[in-house]
């Protein structure tokens, strides 16, 4: 048995000095984060009891306090043995805080408590959301209103801000006997948990270098010159002090040459002085146009030190084109959260997947009771949600990121009466918003996004193979049409089991109310492309698995980016996914298919890809695609790249510098990564294409690769770079650490710093790579 070593009881004077500091530390941090004496930050940091709700009977009392770091939540718990860790969750996991009943949670079990004193915290990763019920309207609106101010407050800080708020936030980590003052072993526990291994000599080294006072304890100012050197950015000074003067400044002339010269920046001239008043902290330099080395790294690390080009942030492609020239962002069994077979469904997942810019969600409708259609993957255990809670949903969220056109893609397995309700649903709770007539008259190509803007469409099927839904309805009540039914598909023997108990048919009786909700986006079986002589109308669409949409483009590459210039074409994963893998989207992206759906759930290389092409034109879930893949003339076959007008071909060098603040990947105190970068082009097959750097040991802090590598690239304008930072081990696979994806045409060359992302495409607070980049023209 392990014996605890008890720790010696502090008096109450020890106890009243540790009280103060705590205090002071957590006032300078409000300071940092611009919230001085702010009524809400007080009553976070002071604490209250919270209700916790779980279910119906599960409804606990647990206390919640904002730690001194204003960073973090600490909660009550009455687990056994629950490590201190977990009691604690940061604030930058949090992606909303939403008041009210406004999560399933709420909805389902605190339907009796008044929504004034509800509020539901929801996560960025897969964690369950936290719904709390406060005692009082007072203490719900103290914690809203603070989270939503620290949130908002932490988002705005500059990269700067966010590295000093963290770096003192560890120091105080280490600091265990909390005296303010750091000894030789607590500076070592420091570097540990900023992620660096420094041998005993090199920490003492620094240590006896900061320790003026030779006190064997660093304090205040010693502390200040020890952040000092760990924030030492030397390959920066040495690009700083190429444009700079004896005395430490870069007039606004030479950070006008820098701009040009290095950075490709056309504006430079107007650039310049714009730069220097928003990034520039020293008075007397700004006074004189100039800027020093703080306000020059200031400026690597915003936006417009940024390799996302900051123009590209809002939407600036012609949206007046049709629908059909647009690549679409899209999911697939869009109600699940996690695998096909077992897994929850839940309206969540539609919440999230539409406030990453999704544009297009799925919704497999069966028959539930009390005559409300309910939505869950046929055949299988994932649970039940109700079709009228989801259409709420897309109601409530379906234009907060974007406000182009959502397109709802119905599986429809219901009865005429129940299909009557879906009807009845979509068009009382969608109103105006649901699309129900052709847009100006429209009648032979898609209207454009621009035009859709603020609309809900239906992707479905139609009555009558003869009926044209453009030109109005004919008075069928009822009717069979072909049975699509992507679930049956599924490569599982109990839902193949299941399928043949049912006795699959290939026809469905179709309701006419809710025939008459698909305008633009009928669902017809697909039975090969166009005959010239007998063409199909632009508003009938197919779906095709993962499979035979990759065999088309294979074998009449050319012959499917005709079809997708004038239709739309919907991909979905193959059956055999059950996990909720992903396939990759690339080579569908190439000929041009515009719904490519993607399970948003799952993490990997497939969405980090998809979410880098779509944070494309403002993240508005529309991309216009290349003129070649629109021109109804075009020979492009990706599959043969031949001399053509897809571009000048280009060559790319990228230079990986150096890394800055990367996260541990074992929470362990010990453990340190050792670091690598992958730089990958997606693309056409001939531009595919994967370089790393070397491995740099026991450094996450500040590692430095100085590594270039050069790529050709054939067809720019449909090419993507992804960079994954990743923890090398010898005896295992590699764990992820951080990445980022963006186009090819999104990049910005010169000195940038790339913005790393988590697994589920979050960012990181701090953690960033140096890198440099140029781009010329092949010979």
């Amino acid at each position: 048995m392990q014996c605890i070593r008890r720790q010696p009881k502090r008096t109450v004077s020890q106890e009243n000095i540790l009280l103060e500091q705590s205090r002071r530390v957590a006032a300078l941090n409000g300071i940092r984060l611009g919230l001085k004496d702010d009524k809400d930050l007080k009553f976070l940091l002071k604490g209250s009891q919270l209700l916790k709700v779980k279910s119906s009977s599960w409804r606990k009392e647990r206390f919640y306090k904002l730690q001194e770091d204003c960073k973090t939540i600490w909660q009550e718990s009455k687990k056994v043995l629950r490590s201190p860790e977990s009691q604690i969750f940061s604030i930058e996991d949090i992606r909303d805080v939403r008041s009210g009943h406004k999560t399933e949670g709420m909805e389902k079990y605190a339907k009796d408590v008044p929504e004034y004193r509800c509020f539901s915290i929801i996560f960025k990763d897969q964690r369950k959301n936290l719904d709390l019920i406060a005692s009082s309207e007072d203490d719900a609106n103290h914690w809203i209103a603070g989270l939503g101010k620290i949130i908002a407050h932490s988002n705005s800080m500059n990269q700067k801000q966010k590295l000093q708020h963290w770096i003192h936030t560890c120091l105080r980590k280490a600091d265990k006997n909390k005296d303010n003052k750091m000894s030789l072993k607590e500076l070592k526990d420091f570097l540990k948990e900023v992620n660096i291994e420094v041998d005993d000599y090199h920490a003492k080294k620094i240590f006896q270098h900061c320790d003026k006072s030779k006190t064997e304890a660093l304090e205040d100012d010693e502390i200040e010159e020890f952040y000092k050197i760990l924030t030492e950015r030397k390959e920066i000074d040495s690009i700083f002090q190429m444009y700079s003067d004896p005395e430490g400044f870069m007039s606004c002339q030479n950070l006008v040459r820098f701009l040009y010269e290095m950075q490709q920046e056309e504006d430079a001239v107007v650039a310049a002085p714009a730069l220097i008043q928003r990034y520039e902290p020293n008075k007397r330099a700004k006074r004189g146009n100039a800027m020093t080395k703080d306000g020059f790294l200031m400026y690597l690390l915003s936006d417009e030190g940024n390799i996302f080009n900051p123009s590209h942030r809002k939407v600036y492609q012609d949206m007046t084109q049709p629908l059909s020239h647009y690549l679409v962002s899209s999911s697939h069994n869009t109600y699940l959260m996690e695998d096909q077979i077992t897994g929850p469904s839940s309206t969540e997942a539609y919440i999230r997947a539409l406030t990453k810019g999704c544009r297009c969600v799925e919704l497999d409708c069966w028959d539930g009771p009390n005559s409300e259609p309910v939505i869950y993957h046929g055949y299988t255990l994932t649970s039940k949600i109700l079709f009228s809670d989801v259409i709420k949903a897309i109601k409530n969220y379906a234009f907060k990121t974007s406000p182009y056109p959502v397109i709802i893609s119905l599986e429809n397995h219901c009865s005429v009466d129940q299909q009557k309700v879906m009807a009845q649903h979509m068009t009382t709770i969608l109103q105006d918003m649901l699309l129900v007539a052709p847009v100006d008259g429209n009648k032979s190509q898609f209207p454009s996004p621009e035009q859709l803007k603020g609309k809900i469409l239906v992707k479905g099927k139609k009555l009558s193979r003869q009926e044209d839904p453009i030109n109005g309805n004919n008075n069928l009540e009822a009717e069979d049409v072909s049975d699509e039914d992507e679930a049956a598909e599924i490569e599982d023997e109990s839902v193949k089991t299941k399928v043949e108990q049912k006795g699959k048919s290939d026809t469905l009786k179709l309701a006419k109310e809710l025939s008459d909700t698909v305008v633009y986006c009928k669902s017809v079986h697909f039975e090969g492309f166009d005959d010239p002589n007998h063409p199909r109308a632009f508003y009938e669409m197919s779906s095709f698995s993962e499979s035979k949409a990759l065999k088309l483009a294979q074998e009449s590459g050319t012959s499917f980016i005709h079809h997708n210039i004038r239709h739309l074409s919907r991909i979905y994963p193959a059956g055999w996914r059950t996990d909720s893998s992903n396939y990759s989207p690339v080579d569908l992206w190439n000929v041009g298919c515009q719904i490519v759906a993607l399970n948003f759930q799952t993490a990997g290389t497939e969405m980090d890809v998809y979410q880098g092409r779509f944070q494309d034109n403002g993240f508005s879930g529309y991309v216009l695609k290349p003129e070649f893949l629109r021109d109804e003339q075009t020979k492009f076959n990706p599959k043969s790249i031949t001399e053509g007008t897809w571009g000048t071909k280009k060559k790319l060098q990228i230079k990986i510098i150096s890394g800055q603040q990367l996260p541990k990947v074992n929470k362990s105190k010990n453990s340190i990564v050792d670091p690598k970068v992958t730089i990958e082009i997606h693309g056409v097959q001939q531009d595919n294409n994967k370089k790393q750097t070397k491995v740099v040991e026991n450094n996450g802090f500040n590692p430095n690769w100085n590594e270039e590598f050069t790529f050709d690239i054939e067809v720019p304008a449909l090419a993507l770079v992804r960079f994954v930072v990743e923890d090398f081990d010898m005896s295992t696979k590699n764990d992820f650490i951080g990445q980022y994806t963006l186009p090819f045409t999104s990049l910005k060359q010169g000195y940038r710093h790339i913005h790393l992302l988590t697994k589920n495409g979050d960012p990181y607070s701090s953690s960033t790579l140096f890198v440099y980049i140029s781009i010329q023209d092949c010979d």
